[in-house]
C-alpha cells in the first residue's frame, strides 16, 4: 500500500494542488459516443457514469490495427491480459486484480462466457474484430447489473450497425505479411425501408511463432499458426418509431497450434467454435416514457484439442468440451418525473432467466476429467438515478440471483460532482458481487480420486472506487490537458480452492486488491494528441499476505495519434509491464533443472506502430507493425510473445 500511494503523490505533485483523486481513462480516449449501455443497461452520459470505463471505437480499431480483443485491451487502465504466445492462443484478463473468471463478457449484451470452462473463465485470445463497432469495458463490480461474474467487471462487444442512410453500403479489407500472415473481410449494410440489414465475413490465417519460450533448451523452433473465420448476420425491422424488432447470428471458429512448456510440443492443435444468436424485441409506451423489451438468446461453445506423439513425448490424448446457454431476459427503461431539484430521473428493472449445459471428457484414464451437468437461475433487477441541483448524479441499484442451490444478492451506489468552475468531475461508488462456482466446480470428476463439490457457496466480493478528473485550458482549448486518477479497493471471500485432501473443492481463500489508475491526456496540436495510462495494482492472498500471480504492480500504456497531413495517421503504441509473481518455469533453463526457489516473471516492453493513409472518402491503405523492438517478454511464464511482424494491406467502404 506505501508503494502504491508514493506512486501516486508522485504523479499528482505535478498537477496542480486541488487535483487530489483521478478519474477513468476514458475521455483520454479518442472518439467517444455520447452515451454508453453497458454501465447502467440504459443509455447513460458518460459523465454521469459514477464509473471507471473505457470506450474503445470503430476508428481507434482500425488506426491501432487492434486484430484480436486481447490486442485491444491491452490498453485500458486497470486492466492485465496474459496471453501464451500469439494469434489463437489463450489469453486471461486480470480487472484491478481479480481472477480471470471474474470478468463478464457481453455480445450486444449477452453473457457468452463458456459454461463448460471448468473454472468459468473466457478466453480472449480467440475474438477477431472486423464486425465490433466498440468495446465497452466498465472496471469495477457489476453484478447488481449482470450477476454472476461480473466482480472485476464487465467487457461488451457491440457489433456493427446499420447505416441508416443507404440502401447498400460494401465494406472490406485486405492485407498480408510476415509469418506468412493473410487478413480478409468483407460485408455490406443498409437500410430499406422500415427494414435494416448487415452480412459480414472475415478470416485470418498465419504461421505464427513458436509459443514456447526460446530459453529453454528442448524448444524445437516450431510455429504455432492458427487459422480464424468469423461470420456475422443482423436483420432489423422498425414497422413504426420507437418499436423495433431484430435478430443476430454469429458464428466463429479458430484452429491454433498449441504448446507446452517446459518443453516443445508439435502436434498439439485446438479448435474452438462459437455459435451465438438472438431475437430482441422493444417498443415504447406512454408516448415515449416506458420502453419495454423482450431478448431471447443462445451460445452454444465447442472445443477439441488433440495431442499426438511426437520425438519430445509419446503423449497422447483428446479433450472435447461442449457448453450451451439459453437466455430470456425482459428489460425496462422508465423516464421518471423530477420533484424539487431532482430532475432527469430514470429507472430500469427487468428479469432474467437462463439455463446452462457443460458435457466435457478430458484426459485418459486413470485420471480422466468429465462433466455432464445443468443448471438454472433466474434473476430479478432494478436501477434508477437522478441529476440533483444540475450537478450532482446519484444512482443506486440492486439484484438477486437465484442459482442452482443458492441465492445471492447484490447492489451498487454512485455519485458523480460536476464542478464545472473548475473543469473538474469527481466521482465515487461502491458495489458487491458475486461469482458462480462452475459446472465442473459443482459436478465435475477425475478418475475416481476427484469429485466436485454442489455445496458450494458463491465467491463474494465488496469493494469501492474514488476518482476525479480535471480539464486543464491552454492553446485556446478547454480540454488541453486531462489529469485523472481512480482509487479502488476490494476483498473477495469464499474464494474456491482444493481441499487438503485435493480430493474436492471447498469456499477456503481470501483475496484483497487495491491500486491506484492514472490517466493523462494531451491536446498540444489540432492534428496531435496523446495519452498515457499507467495503473498501481496491490494484489495478495488475504491470508498468506502473498503477492497473487500475474498481477503486476505496475502496467502502463502510452499511446498518440498523429495526422501530420489529411488523410494521413500515425498511431503509435508503448505497453510496459512490470514484474509479477510466477510458477514454477520461471527458472528453468532445461526441461530437467531448475533453480530451487521460482523467481518472477520479468518486465516487458512491446513497441506497435500503425499507419493509415485515405488515398480516396472511401479507400484506404495502411501498414500494422508489432513489437517492432523484437522483445522476448513472457506475459504468461514459458510462454514468449511473437516477434517482429509487419501487416500491409487496404480498407474499403463505398
Amino acid at each position: 500500500m506505501r508503494r502504491i500511494l508514493l506512486s501516486t503523490a508522485a504523479i499528482l505533485a505535478a498537477a496542480p494542488a486541488h487535483v487530489l483523486l483521478g478519474g477513468s481513462a476514458a475521455r483520454a480516449q479518442t472518439a467517444i459516443p455520447d452515451t454508453v449501455v453497458t454501465a447502467t443497461r440504459a443509455p447513460t452520459a458518460l459523465e454521469r457514469v459514477p464509473a471507471g470505463i473505457t470506450v474503445i471505437t470503430r476508428a481507434e480499431i482500425e488506426e491501432r490495427g487492434f486484430q484480436t480483443l486481447a490486442e485491444a485491451l491491452a490498453i485500458v487502465p486497470g486492466l492485465r491480459i496474459a496471453q501464451s504466445g500469439g494469434i489463437g492462443q489463450q489469453a486471461s484478463v486480470f480487472l484491478r486484480g481479480n481472477s480471470s473468471r471474474s470478468t463478464l463478457v457481453l455480445l450486444d449484451g449477452v453473457p457468452v462466457n463458456d459454461p463448460s470452462e471448468p473454472n468459468g473463465a473466457f478466453n480472449f485470445g480467440n475474438e477477431l474484430l472486423f464486425d465490433v463497432e466498440r468495446i465497452e469495458v466498465l472496471r469495477g463490480p457489476a453484478s447488481s447489473l449482470y450477476g454472476a461474474s461480473a466482480i472485476g467487471g464487465v467487457v461488451n462487444l457491440v457489433t456493427r450497425r446499420a447505416a441508416a442512410d443507404r440502401a447498400f453500403q460494401p465494406f472490406g479489407e485486405l492485407a498480408g505479411g510476415t509469418q506468412r500472415t493473410l487478413r480478409a473481410g468483407a460485408g455490406a449494410t443498409g437500410t430499406v425501408g422500415r427494414f435494416d440489414y448487415l452480412f459480414s465475413a472475415n478470416s485470418l490465417s498465419t504461421e505464427g511463432s513458436n509459443a514456447t519460450a526460446d530459453r529453454f533448451t528442448r524448444s524445437l523452433g516450431e510455429r504455432d499458426g492458427a487459422r480464424a473465420a468469423a461470420a456475422t448476420a443482423r436483420l432489423g425491422w422498425t414497422p413504426q418509431e420507437g418499436t423495433r424488432v431484430e435478430a443476430l447470428l454469429r458464428w466463429r471458429e479458430n484452429r491454433t497450434g498449441l504448446d507446452s512448456v517446459p518443453r516443445d510440443d508439435p502436434n498439439f492443435t485446438g479448435e474452438d467454435r462459437r455459435w451465438a444468436g438472438q431475437l430482441r424485441g422493444e417498443t415504447q409506451l406512454l408516448g415515449g416514457a416506458w420502453t419495454t423489451g423482450l431478448r431471447v438468446a443462445f451460445t452454444s461453445d465447442r472445443r477439441w484439442y488433440q495431442n499426438l506423439p511426437d520425438r519430445l513425448s509419446a503423449a497422447a490424448g483428446t479433450d472435447r468440451f461442449l457448453g450451451e446457454r439459453t437466455t430470456v431476459d425482459w428489460g425496462n427503461t422508465v423516464r421518471l418525473p423530477g420533484f424539487g431539484s431532482f430532475t432527469d430521473g430514470q429507472a430500469s428493472f427487468g428479469v432474467t432467466h437462463f439455463s446452462e449445459e457443460s458435457r466435457s471428457l478430458s484426459g485418459a484414464l486413470p485420471f480422466q476429467t468429465r462433466v455432464n451437468a445443468r443448471q438454472d437461475g433466474t434473476a430479478g433487477h432494478a436501477a434508477v438515478q437522478y441529476r440533483v441541483w444540475d450537478r450532482l448524479d446519484l444512482s443506486l441499484g440492486g439484484r438477486h440471483d437465484s442459482i442452482g442451490r443458492f441465492d445471492d444478492t447484490t447492489w451498487r451506489v454512485g455519485a458523480v460532482l460536476h464542478w464545472p468552475e473548475v473543469n473538474m468531475r469527481l466521482r465515487a461508488a461502491g458495489g458487491s458481487g458475486f461469482n458462480a462456482p462452475s459446472l465442473f466446480q459443482r459436478f465435475g470428476a477425475i478418475g475416481t480420486t476427484f469429485r466436485g463439490n454442489p455445496a458450494l457457496k458463491p465467491e463474494r466480493s465488496l469493494g469501492y472506487e474514488l476518482g476525479a478528473e480535471l480539464d486543464v485550458p491552454g492553446f485556446g482549448r478547454t480540454d488541453f490537458l486531462t489529469l485523472g486518477a481512480t482509487f479502488f479497493q476490494s476483498r473477495v471471500e469464499d474464494l474456491i480452492n482444493f481441499n487438503a485432501g485435493f480430493n474436492t473443492l471447498v469456499n477456503v481463500d481470501r483475496a484483497a486488491f487495491k491500486g491506484t489508475e492514472l490517466a493523462l491526456a494531451m491536446r498540444p496540436l489540432p492534428w496531435l494528441s496523446g495519452q498515457a495510462a499507467w495503473t498501481v495494482t496491490d494484489a495478495r492472498d488475504d491470508v498468506s499476505g502473498r503477492a497473487l500471480p500475474r498481477r503486476p504492480e505496475h502496467v502502463v500504456s502510452l499511446t498518440a495519434r498523429a495526422e501530420p497531413l489529411a488523410g494521413l495517421v500515425f498511431a503509435p503504441t508503448l505497453l510496459f509491464t512490470g514484474r509479477s509473481p510466477e510458477g514454477a518455469f520461471a527458472s528453468y533453463t532445461d526441461a530437467g533443472t531448475s533453480r530451487p526457489s521460482p523467481r518472477a516473471n520479468k518486465s516487458g516492453v512491446v513497441l506497435n506502430l500503425s499507419a493509415s493513409y485515405r488515398i480516396t472518402p472511401q479507400v484506404t491503405a495502411f501498414a500494422e507493425g508489432r513489437n517492432l523492438g523484437g522483445s522476448k517478454w513472457e506475459p504468461v511464464n514459458g510462454f514468449q510473445i511473437p516477434g517482429r511482424s509487419l501487416l500491409v494491406g487496404t480498407r474499403f467502404t463505398f
